[in-house]
């Protein structure tokens, strides 16, 4: 306790077997399920100099294994915004539903007066009925409900300080006439994480994306990436974070909350080096208690999860560019390789995972058609190539070599299990041929043929996507990479299922877990999982970012020492803005493009250089100001031999303008 004096003198007084314990009003706190507050035993009388505690138990003394503690490494969860009600509604007599317009994460502030002991309660949904009572099935087990009872006497507020909840309606019962839409607020609670990104364009429904993608990840990054906020799980799937870790890279600040999280994973590491599916691992306690049930066989180094161990260090080095996070985490993450390769069956991984999760193309329930262990072989392929990279920057050259080995390995028999002659890939899924492709496990003369069939599979899906959260993150950027950019566009421009305009256009604040979680034809998905807020598909938002709004980094400088400034518009968009605050400073790319005319500001920060690339004919006229590209200060190494002009650019603010004849 520490006591501060009139004088400004401090004291502190450290707890002791002789502290006394007082009933306090908070009677039950559960993440899933809500608190309970009886204000009636709020007796503040407690903190008075005349308050008599003799009468009063003194406090158990327990003791506890001994712990390392240490200092708070990331920025705490508080409350960071308070939203007001859109509207009230009363669909059954004395319940009162109230509507933020926006699915959030947090808590609700209730100011009411009301006679004592009047019981008044809380529950939250992301979603209504159709008859406009609060929507509850897709909780689970999970309670999502908050009570309190007044202490009577004028206005009193409350507001629960041990859970939060996932939700954009409220029902309030319990009172005796209609509230005020006043008297409740929406306090929105997550990691206070630093903004660093933001993206806008002259697309609505884009712009809508983006916002969705934001709050998924505020609503998700709490201490810990979770893959949802709202039912009775919670968990920090490794997988949903390992697709997303770039696009949040991109928002926030995220470089010491997922070094704490991977902290967590390495705690979680079983002894034969495989990484839990989520972290902290909590599935293990389930396990314990119920050894031949569904948590002790699920969460056992599952591919495109697991795999998490490698891939997070890595994109927090690439963005950041603070090895620490790939020292630290180097011995786990040998061990995984090392796991991998002793489960491997003349290196090709077991059909024992999640597979594609949730792809669309599935003919059962959370089968994909793409086989699990061609996702697990490619996935074996990819970290070895990145243990191969970080031991490299790490300066183990004797390790680099030997995984450099272990990779050629992989990737020839990645070929010689799943890869025709012909160039097709096993199962012929959109999955299988964006796997090969992102983690360059074909040969050259296979690669333009694996390009097309998957242009060809996606045409022929109506210019859809049947991808899960495996293969959905990969699609525009894979082809985007390999020249197939308006494919890219027509996948983002989709309005009809599955989509990422789908769900927005059925109402959608958030990302949802299903691309049809609910439509207007079928009402509500599976209640088993029907997340409405489920970032694993804004893994898009890295795209939106780097291709659309043209800001990316070069990999073999990382944190931004070197920038890539690339638009490529398309899909009807006319205007893109995309700012970063990097660690040397603020990154801008701002175009704006009308038939025969490009004009594009950048910032570039100091102490950096950036590769731009104009996105316009090699024969156009670009200047800035009105000076030609090549004699502008700062600008240097003009070249129009390539697919279009480009140039260096050191920092500085620039305005240029490219025409061209129609």
């Amino acid at each position: 306790m520490r006591l501060v004096f009139a004088d400004g003198t401090v004291r502190w007084i450290g707890t002791s077997p002789e502290w006394k314990s007082v009933p306090g009003p908070i009677l039950a706190a559960d993440l899933y399920h809500g608190e309970t507050y009886d204000a009636q035993l709020d007796n503040r009388a407690w903190a008075g100099a005349d308050f008599a505690a003799a009468a009063y138990p003194t406090v158990c003394r327990i003791t506890v294994r001994p712990l390392s503690l240490s200092a708070k490494a990331t920025p705490p969860i508080r409350a960071v915004e308070v939203i007001a009600p859109q509207s009230v509604t009363q669909p059954t007599p004395g319940s009162y539903i109230y509507d933020f317009g926006q699915n959030l994460v947090g808590v609700v502030r209730l100011s009411v007066s009301a006679s004592r002991g009047t019981h008044l309660r809380l529950r939250y949904a992301e979603m209504l009925n159709a008859d406009g009572t609060i929507y509850t099935a897709n909780l689970r087990s999970a309670q999502a409900t908050d009570n309190y009872i007044c202490r009577g006497g004028g206005k009193e507020t409350y507001e629960p300080r041990f859970t939060f909840h996932g939700f954009r309606y409220v029902e309030l019962t319990g009172l005796p006439k209609r509230p005020a839409i006043s008297s409740i607020s929406g306090i929105v609670c997550h990691s206070d994480l630093e903004p660093t990104g933001s993206f806008s364009c002259s697309n609505k429904l884009v712009n809508r994306l983006q916002s969705n993608i934001r709050w998924g990840q505020r609503g998700n990054f709490l201490d810990v990436p979770t893959d949802c906020p709202q039912r009775d799980e919670r968990l920090g799937r490794t997988g949903d974070a390992q697709v997303f870790i770039t696009t949040a890279a991109f928002n926030y600040d995220v470089a010491t909350f997922f070094r704490k999280w991977l902290q967590d994973l390495r705690d979680g590491q079983h002894p034969n080096g495989q990484y839990p599916d989520v972290a902290p691992d909590l599935l293990c306690l389930a396990a314990r208690k119920d050894p031949a049930g569904w948590a002790s066989h699920a969460n056992k180094g599952n591919a495109a999860w697991a795999d998490a161990g490698v891939i997070c260090p890595w994109v927090i080095y690439q963005r950041y560019g603070d090895a620490r996070v790939l020292s630290e985490n180097y011995a786990a993450m040998a061990r995984w390789i090392v796991f991998q390769r002793r489960t491997s069956r003349k290196l090709i991984r077991p059909d024992t995972n999640y597979g594609d999760w949730l792809a669309t193309d599935a003919v059962a329930p959370h089968r994909a058609p793409t086989p699990c262990d061609l996702i697990g072989t490619a996935y074996f392929a990819h970290t070895t190539d990145l243990m191969a990279k970080i031991a490299s920057i790490l300066g183990k050259p004797a390790d680099a070599a030997r995984y450099r080995g272990l990779h050629t390995r992989v990737v020839a028999a990645f070929n010689r299990e799943y890869v025709s002659l012909g160039g097709r890939v096993a199962g012929d899924t959109q999955t299988g041929y964006l796997l090969a492709l992102a983690f360059d496990l074909l040969p050259q003369r296979k690669r333009e043929k694996a390009v097309a069939r998957l242009v060809y599979l996606i045409e022929k899906n109506q210019n859809r996507l049947a991808t899960g959260f495996v293969g959905t993150p990969l699609l525009c950027p894979v082809l985007t990479r390999f020249g197939r950019v308006d494919v890219a566009y027509r996948l983002l421009r989709q309005r009809e299922y599955p989509s990422w305009f789908y769900p927005i256009l059925n109402g959608a604040t958030t990302m949802w877990e299903r691309w049809n979680s609910w439509t207007k034809e079928t009402g509500f998905g599976e209640v088993g999982m029907n997340s409405f807020n489920h970032y694993a598909y804004g893994a898009i938002g890295e795209w939106l970012y780097a291709s659309v709004a043209g800001i990316d980094l070069d990999p073999a400088e990382p944190g931004y020492q070197s920038i890539r400034l690339a638009p490529l518009p398309g899909g009807k968009i006319t205007a893109a803005k995309g700012c970063l605050d990097s660690m040397h400073g603020r990154i801008v790319s701002d175009w704006r493009m009308t038939p025969g005319c490009f004009e594009w500001q950048v910032e570039i920060p100091p102490n950096t250089t950036a590769i731009a690339s104009f996105p316009v004919p090699r024969f156009a006229t670009i200047v800035e100001g009105k000076t030609p590209l090549a004699r502008v200060q700062g600008v240097a190494r003009v070249s129009r031999r390539g697919a279009v002009p480009n140039c260096k650019l050191a920092s500085g603010t620039y305005r240029f303008r490219a025409s061209w004849p129609c």
